[in-house]
């Protein structure tokens, strides 16, 4: 039956409402007499007025035509349409007094008052059986779904009303937690207290919750919906007509927010001499070109014109999508860009791409960086970060190559993680290099964290703001170094220029920024309030997880050895002068042997042998009992 009434064309289903609307005429008609004089006329009365019914009828089907009565889909028979129907039968009124006076039949002015009477409430009627009678018919061949609107607000209310003639939906109840509308009822349906939400679904085999509180902010609508998906149902968000219409964002306010904002200090490099220079009509290599620092140190060599530039990545996607960013410009600036898809520790390949390309410079980013993840997999940290190192510069020296500037991190001083440990042999493994070279220029930039970057804290906060938080830190006291990419590149290549061979460039990157202000700063920019027992109806919490494996409080930068002033203000030398030669080798086999056989253990006795300051049952600095000196401040590590 329902397959039928949906199969109906819309004409049909006008028609059928026009054929239904002139039956109830002479019904109408009937019954207004029988009102009138008290008693049920016989056939003889009403075959005298027949022809009175006929013209009747047909200024009925003109009426019903013009006014467009037949028109108005029953589920949306609202005020509008019982207004035209009012209008629609008083017209009938009118009509038949005239007919009357045409046909000489003699009626008391009254009558056609109460017969248009009599036919609107008839109509009216008939419309809302039809509605109830087409949606028991939905209803019965459809599985519907059954809801607890969360919210009696006018949202709510307004979402209920319209409810009542979805065939497939139906709202059983209202939840609020607001104690003055709780016992009330809204919209015919009864208004609870949240507490009873598990009850309700449960006795009312609810399948789904919708929350109608547009105006309550976006973590709170996200916390209430988490916990009502415990409940195992599924659960739906509406937003409120000002939203509708466009007055507010519709699924979320959130806003991207440049990293820089959260520095609480001006760039380091905005008055930056120009690097045309060193790098134009140049061949350079970048490696992990596709990584955060790898893609902005290609842009701005790009901006530098060199002659060829090799995006050297690991990563399919991400050498992809640099290369797509990139090539429209590097077109235009005639420079010829060669994305090469590889590992920096494949020393056939690499050796291949720097002959056939006549590679000047490389620029080595290309490492594993993410502390928790080279916890875990000690053996992919040291071959990609230590073995990748060495291959790619043992073979940038066999050709010739003219610099080579390794990218590296303040967890490389005095690592309590393996993935500083490895950055740290990756840093002996370049001095080495540079203490035998008489043609390339070997040199390291070691810098701290870089925000918005992949894995880093801001986008990550930013995450979890969007879920509805809270925010996870490891501890309330840690600090990081902070610099945004754009500096840091720009601070590489400035040292990459005046770089002489064996030195370890530090940046300077101010002071240290407790990651408990930041987490603070990004929930207010982002315009909510941060949660806690000063103001415990706020939107965000910020939650304390504990150290993970390898984290320390504090970084570090720069271990007791002094600082060399530069020609720039913000790039210093660390004295460094590395391992002797025979026990970088050594510690290459070893890696090479620990990799080839998968031992884990080995690679964690070549740590702890070879760097300064690595102790693998260690997690904090905390442990250590270090002082760092930075830039003539000391910061105790606790």
């Amino acid at each position: 039956m329902s397959s039928l009434l949906k199969n109906l064309s819309r004409h049909q289903k006008q028609m059928i409402l026009i054929v239904v609307d002139l039956l109830l005429l002479p019904i109408a008609f009937v019954g207004a007499l029988a009102v009138q004089r008290n008693t049920f006329p016989d056939y003889t009365v009403l075959r005298e007025w027949s022809l009175l019914l006929v013209a009747l009828c047909s200024t009925a089907f003109v009426f019903s035509w013009a006014l467009g009565i037949s028109r108005i889909r029953l589920s949306a028979y609202d005020i509008h349409g019982v207004w035209q129907t009012a209008l629609f039968a008083t017209l009938l009124g009118v009509a038949g007094a005239g007919l009357s006076v045409v046909f000489t039949v003699s009626f008391p002015g009254s009558f056609f008052v109460l017969f248009a009477l009599v036919y609107f409430l008839t109509c009216a009627t008939a419309r809302i059986a039809m509605l109830q009678i087409l949606l028991t018919i939905y209803r019965r061949a459809h599985t519907r779904c059954r809801v607890v609107i969360y919210g009696a607000g006018t949202t709510g209310i307004q979402l209920a009303s319209a409810l009542k003639t979805h065939e497939a939906i139906e709202a059983v109840a209202f939840v609020e937690d607001n104690p003055r509308l709780v016992g009330t009822r809204a919209a015919g349906l009864s208004v609870y207290p949240g507490f009873k939400l598990p009850d309700i679904i449960e006795k009312n085999e609810v399948h789904r919750v919708l929350l109608a509180m547009p105006s309550l902010s976006m973590p709170k609508q996200l916390q209430i919906a988490k916990h009502i998906e415990t409940l195992g149902v599924e659960v739906q968000t509406l937003p409120s007509f000002s939203q509708l219409v466009g007055e507010e964002p519709l699924v979320n306010r959130l806003q991207n927010i440049s990293p820089a904002a959260f520095l609480g200090r001006t760039h380091l490099s905005q008055n930056a001499p120009d690097l045309t220079n060193a790098y134009t009509h140049r061949v350079i290599l970048i490696s992990g070109a596709g990584g955060s620092i790898g893609c902005e140190l290609s842009r701005q060599i790009l901006a530098a014109r060199p002659k060829r530039l090799v995006l050297f990545e690991l990563n399919e996607l991400a050498l992809y999508n640099i290369e797509k960013e990139l090539s429209a410009l590097a077109r235009d600036l005639d420079v010829d860009l060669i994305p090469i898809l590889g590992s920096v520790t494949d020393a056939r390949l690499v050796a291949n791409v720097l002959k056939t390309n006549n590679v000047e410079i490389v620029l080595h980013a290309a490492a594993y960086k993410h502390v928790p993840l080279v916890e875990k997999n000690p053996l992919a940290g040291m071959a990609n970060n230590v073995l990748g190192t060495h291959s790619l510069a043992r073979e940038a020296m066999a050709a010739g190559v003219a610099k080579f500037i390794l990218i590296s991190t303040d967890k490389a001083v005095r690592p309590s993680n393996f993935m500083g440990a490895s950055k740290r042999l990756a840093e002996m493994v370049v001095l080495d290099q540079a203490s035998r070279s008489t043609v390339c220029v070997f040199s390291v930039v070691r810098f701290g964290n870089v925000l918005g970057s992949s894995g880093s804290v801001i986008p990550l906060f930013q995450e979890q703001i969007a879920r509805g938080g809270p925010l996870t830190l490891t501890h309330r006291d840690t600090t990081r170094y902070f610099m945004t990419a754009q500096e840091a590149v720009q601070l590489v290549l400035h040292a990459g220029t005046f770089a002489s061979g064996g030195e370890i460039f530090v940046l300077d990157m101010g002071k240290p920024m407790p990651i408990y202000d930041l987490a603070r700063q990004i929930i207010e920019a982002n315009g909510y309030t941060v949660r806690d027992s000063a103001n415990p109806n706020g939107d965000i919490e910020i939650e304390i997880a504990g150290l993970r494996p390898g984290e320390k409080l504090h970084e570090e930068l720069i271990t007791n050895t002094p600082l060399q002033p530069t020609q720039h203000p913000k790039i210093m030398i660390a004295v460094d002068v590395g391992l002797p030669e025979i026990h970088v080798a050594a510690v290459i086999r070893a890696i090479r042997t620990a990799v080839a056989s998968g031992d884990k253990k080995a690679c964690t006795d070549i740590a702890v042998r070879w760097v300064d300051g690595y102790k693998r049952d260690r997690l904090q600095a905390k442990a250590f009992g270090l002082t760092t000196q930075v830039f003539g401040s000391t910061t105790q590590s606790d």
